[in-house]
């Protein structure tokens, strides 16, 4: 098993207060974030794209990079770079030169988007978007493995005899996960190509997840690809460990509710009834060391997946004290959880090829 933290860099930093930094001062902090997430023991870390004023993710691929020199070996990704918004040409530019700049590290996460500010900032109608998308990717596929590209479609001007430089330095060309939350547009996209899913498996109850993932591995049988092959990660939230089960929620009880006063004004719109729903049901982790393993190992009996992405500023940290607390509970998820589902979920994923070689941590 392998393990992604992922961050939509929220404006402000993670606690309770909510302090106010500086642009200066959160970006330093979400690079020091990266360091420490790959010094306790994960393995990728990702920047999602938002254009969304409460964000300062619109830019995951400058931040990617400069994170790509201050680290060693933690894989870099995108979580999720939105396609549907971005002039593909760019797009594949943009992620080549990264690729390049991480010494081969980069793994993309492609999707729509989800935010309902990004297209109103672009301009872009809501009804392209799934569109936009496929037209998108199928363009940067091709950038990244042709030379002399002609091509046309409906969203950007059509291209005669185009080759992008750099080209990607992974070869054959960056692994491309398609994000899937809850439309099966996704899980037939990356089922149509052969191409890796992120289930979000966030605020809907897990069988929802499970039955995209299903519907995934269903068609790239269809498309003639291996279903058995299938690369999965899929997403949970921050954990809540301590010694005690009813200590752990008594933690979460209060951070639960204001999390779903804040994200669910119509409580009737949130799909748990409880917080002992949603970690029964749902994607948090909540309880002793054995019981988060136990869930772990359960989910992903059920998705199949080689890659869990835990969250390290998400529904619960959102609300800790301080992201030092967020920090305790996923050093003991690496010391206590972690090495028990990588020795049950083996996978070579992610492993160093021969003759890789890390770029050297600066001061």
């Amino acid at each position: 098993m392998k393990f992604l933290a992922s961050t939509l860099v929220p404006k402000h930093s993670t606690g309770l207060a909510r302090e106010a930094l500086s642009r200066r001062e959160r970006f330093r902090e979400l690079v020091d974030l990266a360091l420490w997430a790959e010094g306790v023991g994960y393995d990728a870390f990702g920047v999602g794209e938002r254009h969304n004023p409460a964000l300062l993710s619109s830019s995951p691929a400058v931040i990617l990079a400069h994170i790509a020199a201050r680290t060693r070996r933690i894989r870099l990704v995108t979580t999720v770079a939105v396609l549907s918004l971005t002039d593909p040409v760019r797009a594949a530019e943009d992620y080549a030169t990264l690729d390049n700049l991480s010494d081969g590290r980069l793994d993309l996460i492609i999707g729509k988007g989800g935010d309902r500010v990004a297209p109103t900032v672009f301009q872009v109608p809501e009804s392209e978007l799934w569109d936009r998308l496929e037209e998108s990717y199928e363009l940067v596929r091709r950038l990244w493995r042709e030379d002399g590209v002609s091509w046309q479609g409906r969203f950007r001007p059509p291209l005669s005899g185009a080759t992008i430089e750099p080209r990607p330095l992974q070869q054959p060309a960056p692994r491309v996960w398609h994000g899937s939350a809850t439309s099966r547009r996704s899980t037939e996209l990356a089922a149509r190509w052969g191409d890796p899913l992120y289930s979000a498996n966030g605020l809907d109850r897990t069988d929802a997840y499970v039955d995209l993932v299903r519907h995934y591995r269903e068609r790239l049988a269809h498309h003639g690809h291996d279903a058995d092959a299938a690369l999965v990660a899929v997403g949970v939230h921050s954990p809540i460990i301590t010694d005690r089960s009813q200590d752990a929620l008594a933690v979460a009880r209060p951070l639960f509710e204001a999390s779903v006063r804040e994200h669910f004004p119509d409580r009737s719109r949130f799909p748990f009834d409880s917080l002992e729903d949603f970690v029964e049901n749902g994607s948090a982790l909540v309880g002793t060391a054995d019981q988060i393993i136990e869930k772990l190992l359960r989910t992903q009996a059920r998705f199949g997946n080689q890659v869990f992405g835990i969250g390290v500023e998400g529904f619960f940290s959102t609300y800790t004290t301080d992201l030092a607390t967020t920090k305790g509970y996923l050093e003991r998820f690496f010391g206590e959880v972690a090495p028990v589902l990588r020795a049950e979920v083996p996978t070579t994923l992610w492993d160093p090829r021969p003759g890789d070689r890390g770029l050297p941590i600066t001061a």
